[in-house]
């Protein structure tokens, strides 16, 4: 799905699937996203009569970098209801969320990120202020097992 040109893409227009199928109206607009990646770990190993006196390097275990999503207030209770069922053990709560990278124009996808098994770890509402004219925003952290790019 990956689309290559010479010229990169903008960051600004992109669509947030939370593992329910739906990426349009407010439930699914968030204004930013940050930290998505991974990690292969390595490992040095050296055994004792190795004639190198340098350690080997073997590829270890893979880890995926935490998401910060952030939106505005709207009054929907769609993060919470999900933060509930992962809190309360339901183990049907992790979700694939997919984010979606589209050109210029809105009418292609140029790449996706998806994250695999994913649960909220964090929710933050605010801050609130009386004096301030900023929107209202809520913050999310999600954590995933792995992560795919297409």
């Amino acid at each position: 799905m990956a689309i290559l040109r010479e010229r990169p893409y903008v960051q600004f227009n992109f669509l947030v699937d939370l593992g329910d199928g739906n990426t349009d109206g407010p439930q699914a607009g968030f204004q930013e996203l940050s930290g998505i990646g991974m990690e292969v770990t390595v490992s040095e190993y050296r055994t004792g009569n190795h004639k190198e006196n340098s350690v080997m390097k073997i590829t270890g275990m893979n880890k995926s970098t935490d998401v910060t999503m952030k939106r505005g207030v709207i009054g929907s209770l769609n993060l919470y209801k999900w933060l509930d069922d992962i809190r309360n053990g339901n183990q049907n709560a992790l979700r694939t969320v997919t984010v979606t990278l589209m050109n210029e124009d809105h009418t292609d996808a140029v790449q996706t990120w998806k994250l695999m098994r994913a649960r909220i770890t964090k929710h933050t509402s605010g801050p609130l202020n009386a004096k301030g004219t900023d929107v209202a925003m809520e913050e999310l952290v999600l954590a995933y097992e792995r992560l795919e790019m297409e």
